[in-house]
Formats: structure tokens, sequence, C-alpha cells
């Protein structure tokens, strides 16, 4: 467990040349802890998640996720969980980091989140944690950053995880290219209006 977390720190500790949106990363952490939660809590079947009860975690955000899964037949497609729970995920994850003292609010904002100040990360073992994943290239850290835009490729010798963390990085690409194509027609919808307004 921890690959939620551990993006998160990723994302305020590495600059990138390729600006991360809060909405990209929200989709790429509520992807991060489908994978936290397979094996303990939840399953696959085909592209659905399938929860089962467990005990109560230690992490209240993961805990906070298990409860809003869906427990009931037919269950719920990965797809449709990162855009229920990815909705400002983002910000709950820097709020609950910020109150466990993990992360610290800059003097000036220099990430690459689009018009947001975001706070950078504190040493602490966490981030320790977090660094070593990035540095030794962790598939499942590596697999979401890249998705979300926190490093701009895979490395072509990153070992295969298994099916299901497949399955998760597959949704969560597919809802990310969503999100820009999104944002691509409405800026276009925005210039035209712009330019039907100046009498373009």
């Amino acid at each position: 467990m921890g690959t939620a977390r551990d993006l998160m720190i990723v994302a305020m500790d590495v600059a990138t040349g390729r600006p991360v949106t809060q909405g990209d990363l929200s989709l790429g952490l509520a992807g991060a802890e489908v994978i936290d939660l397979l094996g303990a809590m939840v399953t696959l079947d085909g592209d659905r998640i399938v929860s089962r009860k467990a005990p109560r975690l230690d992490d209240p955000l993961l805990e906070q996720a298990a409860t809003a899964l869906v427990r009931d037949a037919p269950y719920e497609p990965i797809e449709d969980w990162l855009w229920r729970r990815g909705r400002g995920l983002a910000k709950e994850y820097m709020t609950v980091l910020q109150e466990e003292g993990l992360v610290a609010r800059p003097r000036a904002s220099w990430l690459p989140f689009r018009g947001t100040t975001w706070p950078t990360p504190v040493e602490s073992p966490a981030r320790q944690r977090a660094r070593h994943r990035r540095a030794t290239d962790e598939p499942v850290l590596a697999t979401l950053a890249a998705a979300v835009g926190v490093r701009d490729e895979v490395p072509e010798d990153l070992p295969v995880p298994d099916d299901a963390a497949q399955a998760v990085f597959a949704a969560v690409v597919d809802a990310v290219t969503e999100l820009d194509a999104v944002r691509r027609r409405r800026t276009i919808e925005d210039e035209a209006f712009a330019n039907v307004w100046r009498g373009v």
C-alpha cells in the first residue's frame, strides 16, 4: 500500500516539462487507490471492482476509498470509479498530507500545477519512500506517474505488472485521455466564442 500517497508526493516533488493538472492527478490517485486495495479488499472481474469486507485500514484516505466502494453486483467499472472517486481527490490528499505535517506551503509556487499554489514535501520517511520508488523505477508508481504526466515516459525494460494492475493502468490512461479531449474541446469553443465576440 501507499502508492496513492507516493504518487502525490512525487507529483509535488518533481518538476517536469509537461504541466500536471489536478484533474489528471486526481484520476491517477483514484487508480492508485485501487492498486493499493487489490488483494486486501478488492479483486477485479474483468473491468469491474469487486469489493469484500476487510479490517479497517490505518490510512484514513484508503479507508475513505474502501468505504466508497460499490459492494453490490454488478459492481462498478474501473473507469466509473476513477471519475466518481477522483473528483477533487488531489485536493483531499493535499489537505490530509498537510494535516499530517508531510508537506509545507512554499514561499512561491514553482510546481507545474496550473493556476494553483501547492505545498512542497518535507523531509520524512514518506518522502524518502516515494523518492526511492521513483529513483528505482518501481513499475506501478512509474506507470501511474507517466499516465498522469508526472514523468515523461516509462523505461522500455520495466517489468510488466500483473493483469489486474494493467487493467487499472489502461483505465487511468483512457480517463486522462478523455479529460484532455474535453479540455481541448472547451479551449476550441472558447476561442470560437472569442472570435465571434471580436467579429473575426
